[in-house]
């Protein structure tokens, strides 16, 4: 359907040999879009970018390690140089170093999460994000998580990123909005990654949530990629500075 066709588009997504960063960058190829696959492994990045055009997707690899400001900025020049720009921007890369009480979160945990959850969108967005407003057209999406939309007594530093990368698509979509540019963030709740391994190896904590969650069972990534097409897409053209809860209902249950 042309109302979720990406064909034409060009879409960056960080962090996207593995997990919903992968998944993403499979179904925009597949809804038309060159993707550019990116995470700090170089040979992951080539693997993917291979197994893409294997399938006859358009897809091409530019490794980043978005913890450096220098390679942020190096990821942006070649995007430019190698396609001309950018029109769909996913700030997927991200992680979790701590589970336990804040107060028991080591200085380097806390400064690498930071670093790379917050900072590194930070800059990648005001590198690239302006370009894409100059045009006249774009659509950032930036992921957030569930665990920022509410109290968490072990995931304190992650949730606290989220929750920023929330605020962050509102401020940006004040600030680009004139220039149709389209920023809205997507919070998954308890979805089937490796990050959800520590839920699966609890057999009594995995069946509580399973209990707070209406439809009963974990999301698989390929049902949060389609969040994010459908975000990128003409039919989310008139969508911008949302949070888009996807969760099967965990945030809302009694």
């Amino acid at each position: 359907m042309d109302l979720f066709s990406l064909a034409g588009k060009r879409a960056l997504i960080t962090g996207s040999t593995r997990g919903l960063g992968h998944a993403i960058a499979l179904e925009m190829a597949r809804a038309g879009a060159t993707v550019v696959i990116s995470s700090e492994v170089p040979d992951d990045c080539a693997q993917v970018a291979a197994a893409f055009g294997a399938q006859g997707l358009s897809a091409l690899a530019i490794p980043c390690d978005v913890s450096d400001d220098d390679a942020l900025d190096d990821l942006g020049a070649a995007v430019e140089n190698r396609l001309g720009g950018v029109d769909i921007l996913v700030c997927n890369a991200g992680l979790n170093l701590h589970n336990g009480p804040s107060a028991t979160t080591p200085d380097i945990a806390y400064d690498r999460v930071m670093a790379i959850n917050l900072r590194s969108v930070f800059r990648l967005c005001n590198r690239v994000v302006p370009a894409m407003a100059a045009r006249g057209d774009g659509a950032v999406i930036l992921m957030s998580s569930l665990s920022g939309l509410r109290g968490n007594r072990s995931l304190g530093v992650y949730s606290m990123t989220k929750a920023a990368l929330a605020q962050m698509a509102r401020n940006m979509a004040v600030e680009y909005g004139p220039g149709n540019v389209r920023v809205n963030a997507i919070s998954p709740g308890l979805i089937d990654t490796d990050l959800s391994a520590v839920f699966k190896a609890d057999p009594a904590r995995f069946e509580k949530r399973m209990a707070q969650t209406p439809l009963r069972r974990m999301g698989t990534p390929r049902e949060v990629a389609g969040t994010a097409v459908y975000l990128a897409s003409a039919a989310g053209a008139f969508v911008t500075g949302h949070n888009l809860v996807v969760d099967g209902g965990t945030l809302i249950t009694d």
